[in-house]
Formats: C-alpha cells, sequence, structure tokens
C-alpha cells in the first residue's frame, strides 16, 4: 500500500483501538506508526498490542512502526480531609512533608526532591495550570506560597515546575520496569516523557543498547533551553504540546513548535508534532476548521509526523480521524505554495560524503523529473539523510533489516521495504528498478535515482550515486 503523502500519521491505541480489526482499519485509514501508552497499558496488554499489531503488519505485507510512550515522573499533591478545598487569590497556602489530610491552609507533598529544590519567587502549577501558587518561602520540608490565580484544589493533582530544575532523572522505578518489558518485545521506538537535560537520556540509551530508537519529548522549558545537546543524543523529537502549553505561556508554543521541527530538521531526525491536533473528534464526526489549519501548519513545517491522542484512543470516531488527518496532509502536500516553504527551510548538508550525494540525489531526481529515489540502508542512515534533504520526488528506502525499515516508516517521505541485501552492483540496480516498478513508482522507460554504501553492507558510508532506466519487464536498464 503506497501513501500518497510525505508526511506521516501517528496513532495512539487505547480502548476505542485496541482489537485487531480496528488497527487494520486505522492502518487503511492512513496510520503509519502506532503509539502505545504505557501511562495505561499493562505490560500484558502492551504484549498483546505488539502481537496484534504484528499480525497486521503481516497481513498487510508493509513495515510497521511501534512507539512505546514512558510515563516520566507523575507528581501530584497530597489528599484533602473533604476531597477538595477552595482557595482565594492573595492568600498564602502551604505544601509540606506532613501526610495528613490536607485543608485550606496547607497539603501534603509526597516529593522530597520539589520540597529541596523550589526557591522563592519559582511558580507551583496545580492540575494544568488551573491554580497557580508562587513561592514566598522554602526550608526544604515545606513551601509556603501565594495564591496567584485559580480558586480550588482536589486530591492527587498534578504539580508541574517551570522555573525549577529538579535533580530526578526522567526515568522512574514505573519506567524502568515498563523500559525492560517494551524492549522485550522488540518496539521500534521508546519515546521519553518530561526530559530536562542530555543526561536523563543517558540512563535510557544504556538500558536499550540499540535495541530501541529513542524519540525524546519536548514538554518542559528546562528541555527548550538544552535542545541542541538534547537533539544531538535522541534518535528524534516529539513537541509534547500538552504539558509545553501547561510550563509555558500558551502564547509561546507555536513559535517554540516550529523552532522544534527546524532544529530537529537541521540535525536530519525525525520530529512529531502531537497533542489536540484534532481534539474536537474524540465526541464529533468531522473537526474544527482550527484544528484543520493546526494539522496543516505542521505539514508546512515539513514535520516528519502527526500525532492523534485520544482521539485514535479513546474517541468515537478513530477510524474518521485517522482519514482525516491524512486527507488533510494530502491536500497540503499538493497546495502549490507548499513546495516552496518546504525548501525555504531547508539546511545546507553537513561536510560529510552521505549529505552530499543526498544532496545531489534530489537536485539530480528534482532536476531530471526522475520516479523516485532508492536508497539501500541497512542502519537507516543513509534513509534519513535522504529524508532531510525534503525532496520533491518519493524516497523508497529498501533495507535487508527489517528492525530499520520500521523505524523508518517514522521518516518524511520514506517508503520503506524489507528486501534481501545486493549480491553486487549490477544486483543493487536490479533489484531497485524491480521495487520501484512493482510499488508503482515508476513503469517501464522511466528512470530512478539509486544512493548506497559501496563497499556494501558498511554503515552510514553512502558514497555512490547511480541513474537507472526502469526495463519494460521492470528490470534495470544502464
Amino acid at each position: 500500500m503506497r501513501r500518497s503523502r510525505k508526511v506521516k500519521i501517528l496513532a495512539t491505541l487505547g480502548p476505542a483501538s485496541s482489537d485487531e480489526v480496528m488497527i487494520k482499519r486505522l492502518f487503511e485509514a492512513g496510520a503509519d506508526v502506532f503509539r502505545i501508552n504505557m501511562s495505561h497499558a499493562s505490560h500484558e496488554l502492551m504484549r498483546e498490542l505488539v502481537a496484534r499489531l504484528r499480525k497486521v503488519e503481516e497481513e498487510v505485507g508493509r513495515p510497521i512502526g511501534i512507539l512505546a510512550d514512558l510515563q516520566g515522573p507523575k507528581l501530584r499533591v497530597g489528599k484533602f480531609e473533604n476531597g477538595s478545598v477552595e482557595l482565594e487569590p492573595g492568600q498564602t497556602f502551604t505544601l509540606d512533608d506532613n501526610p495528613k489530610p490536607g485543608d485550606d491552609k496547607r497539603v501534603h507533598l509526597p516529593h522530597p526532591e520539589i520540597l529541596k529544590s523550589v526557591e522563592p519567587g519559582h511558580r507551583l502549577l496545580i492540575d494544568d495550570g488551573r491554580l497557580q501558587l508562587k513561592v514566598i518561602k522554602a526550608n526544604g520540608k515545606s513551601i509556603v506560597c501565594e495564591v496567584v490565580s485559580g480558586t480550588k484544589i482536589s486530591d492527587k493533582k498534578g504539580v508541574s515546575l517551570p522555573d525549577t530544575d529538579l535533580p530526578v532523572g526522567a526515568l522512574t522505578e514505573k519506567d524502568r520496569k515498563d523500559l525492560d518489558a517494551v524492549l522485550a518485545t522488540g518496539v521500534d521506538w521508546v519515546a521519553l516523557s518530561f526530559v530536562q537535560r542530555p543526561e536523563d537520556l543517558a540512563e535510557v540509551r544504556k538500558i536499550a543498547r540499540g535495541r530501541a530508537a529513542i524519540m525524546s519529548k519536548i514538554e518542559k522549558p528546562q528541555a527548550v533551553a538544552r535542545l541542541a545537546e538534547i537533539i544531538e543524543l535522541s534518535d528524534a523529537l516529539m513537541v509534547a504540546r500538552g504539558d509545553l502549553g501547561v510550563e509555558m505561556p500558551l502564547e509561546a508554543v507555536p513559535g517554540i513548535q516550529k523552532q522544534i521541527t527546524r532544529a530537529a530538521r537541521r540535525a536530519g531526525k525525525p520530529v512529531v508534532v502531537a497533542t489536540q491536533m484534532l481534539e474536537s473528534m474524540i465526541s464529533a464526526p468531522v473537526p474544527t476548521r482550527a484544528e484543520v489549519s493546526d494539522v496543516s501548519i505542521a505539514v508546512f513545517e515539513g514535520a516528519d509526523a502527526v500525532m492523534l491522542s485520544a482521539e485514535s484512543a479513546a474517541g468515537q470516531y478513530p477510524v474518521e480521524a485517522v482519514a482525516t488527518m491524512n486527507a488533510i496532509a494530502v491536500q497540503v502536500e499538493k497546495d502549490p505554495l507548499y513546495p516552496g516553504i518546504i525548501n525555504a527551510q531547508r539546511s545546507e548538508p553537513e561536510a560529510t560524503g552521505a549529505d552530499a550525494i543526498s544532496l545531489a540525489a534530489r537536485q539530480i531526481g528534482e532536476t531530471l523529473k526522475l520516479a523516485a529515489i532508492v536508497t539501500y540502508t541497512a542502519s537507516g542512515t543513509t534513509g534519513l539523510r535522504a529524508a532531510r534533504e525534503r525532496p520533491q520526488l518519493p524516497i523508497i528506502a529498501l533495507s535487508p533489516v527489517v528492525e530499520t525499515a520500521r523505524r523508518l516508516s517514522l521518516v518524511w517521505g520514506t517508503h520503506c521495504v524489507v528486501t534481501e541485501d545486493a549480491n553486487d552492483l549490477d544486483d543493487m540496480v536490479d533489484r531497485a528498478c524491480r521495487i520501484a516498478f512493482r510499488e508503482n513508482f515508476g513503469g517501464a522507460g522511466d528512470r530512478i535515482i539509486i544512493t548506497a554504501g559501496v563497499p556494501l553492507r558498511t554503515p552510514g558510508a553512502t558514497n555512490m550515486l547511480r541513474i537507472a532506466y526502469i526495463g519494460s519487464d521492470g528490470q534495470g536498464g544502464h
């Protein structure tokens, strides 16, 4: 099945979309990669979902990527005597290490790392920012705050700390157990929540040992401030606009989205735009005009993928949500302004053979109006460098490694095919032409451009470029 768009669609599985029939329908509607949210999935359910996805993959004959999204640290206040209290702006309110139920003066905060780290002037945002507190004084055991805005606080509400750099890593004990479980099932991507600093990635990398690619979710101001270092240590990024919009002013989020997308594109790392993209489709069969515009902006920006969360996981219209996202993306990429906008944001190639070859392949392909760029990629590097160029023509990524093809299913413009490794250069050309012909990218007499690393099976050593004709029987001509 060939997609008629370059941007990929990432759909979250959940109660509305966990059986095999529905997963297949979502794939047919346009989902390329599926997300399992470990905040809600038990290990048993996660294993079942992975097994169902692999079964669907076998049925449709296309590589399907699986992303396991780790929960990350969930910071919450304790409980209240009566479940909730009413507060007034201007009053003082204390968070402390006393486990007794709270009242309208104080509440337990079961996180010593917060009590020790906050300083006067720092903000605490409770319940997604509905209550805002400002620290007046802190002594390591209690935090005395002034209520800035909001009037209500209730049991177990979440706490966000936009001004505080917490000394804890992004991995909790639950995350470590979840990570071991998802790696054992062979998922392709692992998303790390609430990354603050580059060091947060070190532990995950050490545990993963290359068994899955690591995606950093950018949802904290601290991560935005150290974006370049985090990109360097990540395999991909997610613009997680939900928590980003809590911890930073809402009006700053669109600019940060552009900043992250462009920085990831420069680095040649995939970037996903997520949260509330078609939120109204949780309960309505059609989206709002603003949501359509939001999805289109991410596509115009050249994001690798756009993501559905509750829309596909728990909504009433999961298939319609994926089909709508697909239709928006297809329409945007047909827009006459689209190539110019994508080109304007293109980065200069890095001074490497792989980037020089990828640039040349794009320029030759577009100048000669070739049918496709075919890249041989065992590790995925050649495919990523080809996609970094954002060419107007399709990229067919051929790999003998099924895990590589699955990971690349998240990457912009790549049509992934698992095929045996070529024996020699002639076989490489013939195989590329046959697959381009078979997958309906070109017919007899069309030309393709092939990039690869020679000698074959040398990871990341893209150094060859070849133009070939597709013969009348789909074989390669030279």
